[in-house]
């Protein structure tokens, strides 16, 4: 098949970090078993999953390649540099404090790795063909999870200040200030992944679904109002002009409810706990097999841990995503 892009270049969070937090001063660590457990070679490669994450098959989807290496602690080929890299980095946010609070990289730095990137570019193939790469790359975008579920709920930081639509407001500001700078760089084409119900993610029905563990409320609504603000404002950009990026928004949440109410019609018996250990609220460095057991049939769980879902899961959640808005993604 021919490739539908030139390169897929990714930016966000855990859902799409192929490892670039191995090497940090963080908790925020994927590199252990059990994470790569259905991996080539069950390596733990720093993915927050089983296996693959929605970065690589979104390279498998647009027939670029299988997976997606990380910008960090990878020696690449040239031809790896070609087709693309991830930048994101576990637990980071548009709210400049999200990625503060646990250490890891700032989607500004994620920037200048792109900046940084681009210069290895075109050293391996000149300017022009630099310049063609990047034009014809599918950038694909994925954060804001963290800054609800860890700096909004977890932490004082914010919520002494801001209320749900206020906090939600600043998030705004950071997507927008985010795509603008892409823009500025010449991306031509962004995927931009909403958030999911955070409310029903195991560790927060934990500590916040009550004795039940429902899925939590206020989450949820702080995630469908996000939807909403930045659908608005991905309208206004792509109308805007000498904006000259087109801008897809790409919707997870009806997904992903889906799956966790109605996860048996998918062939999942377990939709509310993670694999891993109690499934309840281990996650990056509590999911250690050293410490903990890990739940006998993976493919039964929507959660691989108590935020991240299998890799099951997350090729349902692409598959959905291209079915929906594939049509948009045509170069």
């Amino acid at each position: 098949m021919k490739p539908m892009a030139m390169a897929v270049l990714v930016f966000g969070d855990s859902i799409v970090d192929p490892g670039n937090n191995n090497n940090l001063h963080t908790q925020i660590k994927a590199n252990h078993a059990p994470y790569g457990k259905d991996f080539v070679n069950h390596v733990a490669t720093g993915r927050f999953s089983n296996g693959l994450v929605p970065s690589d098959f979104v390279a498998q989807k647009l027939h670029v390649k299988t997976l997606v290496a990380s910008w960090l602690n990878v020696g690449h080929t040239p031809e790896d540099l070609l087709t693309g890299v991830s930048f994101a980095s576990g637990a980071t946010g548009y709210d400049p404090l999200t990625p503060k609070i646990v250490g890891v990289i700032t989607l500004e730095q994620q920037l200048e790795y792109f900046d940084e990137y681009r210069g290895k570019l075109v050293a391996i193939a000149g300017e022009e063909e630099a310049e063609r790469i990047i034009d014809g790359a599918f950038f694909f975008v994925c954060a804001g999870t963290d800054d609800v579920a860890n700096t909004y709920f977890t932490t004082p930081f914010r919520s002494i200040e801001y209320d749900i639509p206020s906090y939600v407001d600043l998030l705004r500001v950071g997507v927008e200030k985010f795509l603008r700078s892409l823009n500025k760089r010449g991306a031509k084409l962004i995927g931009f992944v909403g958030m999911p119900p955070i409310g029903c993610v195991p560790s927060q029905r934990t500590v916040g679904g009550g004795f039940h563990r429902r899925c939590e409320p206020k989450r949820n609504y702080a995630a469908q109002l996000y939807n909403s603000k930045v659908q608005e404002l991905i309208a206004g950009l792509n109308s805007e002009p000498g904006f000259h990026t087109r801008v897809v928004y790409l919707g997870i949440y009806d997904i992903i409810l889906e799956l966790t109410e109605n996860g048996d019609q998918w062939g999942f018996t377990e939709t509310t706990r993670g694999c891993c250990g109690t499934g309840l609220i281990e996650v990056t460095n509590l999911c250690d097999t050293r410490f903990m057991g890990v739940c006998d049939d993976v493919s039964k769980h929507v959660f691989f841990d108590s935020f991240h879902p299998t890799q099951r899961a997350y090729k349902i959640i692409v598959d959905y995503m291209w079915d929906t808005y594939g049509h948009l993604l045509e170069p």
